[in-house]
């Protein structure tokens, strides 16, 4: 067994009780590569803020578990060599499915982890989430969990429809499974499409669809039912357009792209959401530099040409994450 500790990593306990008590939200982005692990240790020491690198279970399938703890590892060592003395790390397990991934993680270096136990009836949700805290807190390791199902799709996490969370079973739901934080559904969703044309109404002035507000009436009334517990929001991308236009520009095909308006979380990362969760964007900035590249140096073959601008590019994305929209600079 491999403890997180060994790796130079930490657990969300602290970093979530701060965020509460400062009013702000805990990147948490995702990764698959060598190059989105760069971008998001430098962008983080640039801007001297904790980070949240997350695994899906497809991104453990498809760059290997113990690959991905070394990375782990190597991040915060790559974070010192880049100055940072004492950085701010969390290896976590993005929606875990079962027990045994989630000790699988565990026992291999992982400091926090998500038992998504949102699909099952409540009562197996409460049994499984605290099936999984009883082991995790064995080995101080934190973890969250589920209650309310997100629409959208991304990587193995797929639903056609949403299930707002019901204030009235978070007291219940989370002493009963103790666990760390929660993860909320309050109208984010996975993936590119987050909404269907139907769902939005049209800017007149752009003719770009404008998503339906996130209920942040139900967040109020968790909030009041759960007062300082540390709330998660899932299917937390922006889709910038900048980006979608630059691939659809460059070949690609991604029509009615849309995503959370970052003024929504900006407001939502100012409550007890204290950790948010970035994928599609990373995906759609590294998508779109690599297009962009390719069709400008169409002699390039050598994957550093086009890796590098779209590290930069990632780089830059989680840079404004950062500082304009979540708020975790200079908390280090």
């Amino acid at each position: 067994m491999t403890s997180y500790k060994e790796l130079g990593l930490v657990n969300t306990r602290e970093m979530f009780a701060k965020a509460v008590a400062g009013g702000y939200a805990i990147p948490a982005f995702n990764f698959n590569t060598m190059e989105q692990m760069q971008a998001i240790v430098q962008a983080a020491v640039e801007c001297k803020s904790p980070v949240i690198m997350q695994v899906s279970k497809g991104a453990r399938a498809y760059a290997n578990g113990t690959i991905l703890r070394y990375m782990a590892q190597g991040a915060v060592e790559y974070a010192k060599e880049l100055g940072c003395e004492n950085p701010q790390i969390v290896l976590h397990l993005d929606h875990g499915d079962s027990f045994e991934i989630c000790k699988e993680c565990i026992d291999n270096g992982f400091s926090s982890v998500m038992i998504d136990g949102s699909h099952l009836p409540y009562e197996e949700n409460i049994a499984l989430t605290k099936k999984v805290v009883d082991y995790a807190h064995a080995h101080d390791v934190t973890v969250e969990a589920e209650l309310g199902v997100l629409a959208g799709v991304e990587d193995e996490v797929s639903s056609a429809v949403s299930h707002y969370t019901k204030p009235e079973e978070v007291v219940d739901f989370s002493t009963r499974s103790g666990c760390d934080s929660l993860a909320i559904s309050i109208g984010t969703s996975h993936g590119a499409y987050k909404f269907t044309r139907e769902q939005c109404t049209v800017d007149p002035q752009t003719g770009k669809l404008v998503p339906p507000p996130l209920a942040f009436g139900i967040l109020a009334e968790i909030e009041k039912q759960l007062p300082g517990f540390p709330i998660v929001l899932h299917g937390s991308s922006s889709v910038p357009q900048d980006e979608v236009d630059t691939i659809n520009a460059f070949g690609g095909k991604l029509p009615d792209a849309v995503g959370i308006p970052e003024e929504q979380l900006r407001q939502a990362s100012k409550s007890a959401v204290c950790k948010i969760n970035i994928d599609s964007d990373s995906r759609l900035a590294m998508t779109a530099a690599i297009r962009k590249h390719f069709a400008e140096h169409p002699d390039h073959f050598d994957p550093r040409q086009y890796l590098k601008p779209a590290r930069e590019n990632m780089k830059k994305m989680y840079i404004h994450k950062i500082m304009n929209v979540l708020g975790s600079n200079d908390k280090l």
